[in-house]
């Protein structure tokens, strides 16, 4: 269980810095030059960070429910790892349920994207890539 305790302290550090120090550029956006679905996210979870949400509501429209639901999901499966317990099986009623709620939040940030090309929102959000345009 120490093990798996200081693999996940070091895989959170490690993410914390490149996070940090800006090492993580958008893959989409360093190979395609446009702002993928989620481009602006991680930007937005900083401003969020600071308790600038009208900041972050301009990066991404659906940051203030994407980030805690990322941060949730990470959390609950970082905790798992260090507990060393095998996924929760819950019922198939309950799968699906979250599998429709998935689809949905993630048609959501897609009709977000889409939208955001024909002025939505302010517009597509600046690309920052690898190479630094």
């Amino acid at each position: 269980m120490q093990r798996r305790a200081a693999s996940a302290l070091f895989c959170a550090a490690a993410l914390g810095l490149a996070w940090h120090f800006d090492l993580l550029p958008c893959p989409w956006a360093s190979l395609l030059g446009i702002p993928c679905p989620g481009c602006g996210l991680s930007r937005a979870a900083a401003l969020l960070v600071r308790g600038d949400l009208e900041g972050a509501l301009r990066l991404h429209p659906l940051s203030p429910l994407l980030v805690p639901l990322v941060l949730a999901v990470t959390a609950r499966a970082a905790f798992e790892h260090v507990r060393g317990a095998a996924p929760s099986r819950s019922s198939p009623a309950l799968r699906r349920s979250e599998s429709v709620l998935w689809c949905l939040l993630g048609g959501l940030v897609l009709a977000v994207w889409a939208a955001r090309f024909f002025g939505a929102f302010a517009g597509p959000v600046r690309v920052i890539s690898a190479w630094g345009h």
